[in-house]
């Protein structure tokens, strides 16, 4: 096809550029394929960073060769309408420049990645990929990094030859939005808004609390009450049963205990009982 101008001009070299794209573009297959969250029923499908997405298996059959790649390509908000399939591996975009150009390129995959077989039935792990799960991979290029928040999140699939040049495509998904957490101030503690299964829960613990801290008193003062009063003395030792011997402990001259009266000679006599 030619292409006419004005006479004695020559096309512009930008003119021809946009053409030769252009080109590309019309070239480039669009395979009515909508990438989308993974159906299967998992725990943390889409969290604050990640989320799972179902697997391109036999979307691409009949359209990439052995040595083709597939691509991930992930935008931010408002970016997947601005966003231009890179023509050679070079202009591939990484992601450690994610914040700046808005989207990235990740998880280059071959189609024998991507078999038709259902896997679960052999390996038992579900059929998905996992976006912004590689946490040890920042500043590589191609790194499947975690997704900043809070924007809105397009992806699709790319098929690119071994020159780095796009053959077929996948259609952009719906909007996905990553889960945001609560900051701790604007977490309402206030007890009147708990529910009352909550509540019984509460008053229940704390009464088990005091109970236990009234047994451990309890024990206590029953382990250590010896140390605080002494311990009741033994029959024998009591007053008023004690007996005993008086023993005289001076001399007496034999010509003075002669006129001792009697009952008061010099010996051993019983002490007279305590007992009343």
């Amino acid at each position: 096809m030619a292409i006419m101008g004005p006479p004695g001009r020559q096309p512009r070299p930008c003119l021809l550029l946009l053409l030769v794209l252009s080109c590309f573009q019309t070239s480039l297959k669009r395979i009515p394929y909508k990438p989308q969250i993974t159906a299967w029923n998992l725990e943390g499908k889409v969290t604050a960073t990640t989320f799972s997405l179902e697997q391109p298996r036999c979307v691409f059959d009949g359209h990439a060769n052995a040595k083709d790649t597939i691509w991930l390509v992930v935008a931010f908000t408002n970016a997947s309408r601005d966003f231009r399939n890179p023509q050679t591996l070079a202009d591939i975009p990484v992601s450690p420049r994610m914040l700046t150009d808005r989207h990235f390129m990740t998880l280059p995959l071959s189609l024998d990645q991507l078999p038709c077989e259902d896997p679960v039935g052999i390996s038992g792990s579900s059929p998905l990929l996992r976006v912004g799960n590689d946490f040890g991979c920042h500043q590589q290029p191609y790194c499947n990094v975690p997704l900043p928040g809070p924007h809105k999140k397009y992806v699709k699939f790319l098929l690119m030859d071994v020159g780095g040049a796009p053959t077929a495509e996948t259609e952009w998904s719906d909007p996905i939005t990553l889960h945001q957490g609560k900051a701790p101030s604007s977490i309402d503690t206030w007890p009147g808004r708990r529910s009352g299964c909550m509540i019984v829960i509460a008053s229940i613990l704390s009464s088990l609390a005091g109970l236990l801290l009234l047994a451990f008193l309890a024990a206590s003062t029953v382990r250590f009450s010896s140390l605080w009063w002494p311990k009741e003395a033994p029959e024998h030792l009591r007053i008023g049963s004690f007996m005993g011997k008086r023993y005289v402990t001076h001399h007496i001259p034999p010509s003075e205990a002669a006129t001792l009266p009697v009952g008061c000679e010099p010996g051993l006599d019983p002490l007279p009982s305590l007992s009343p």
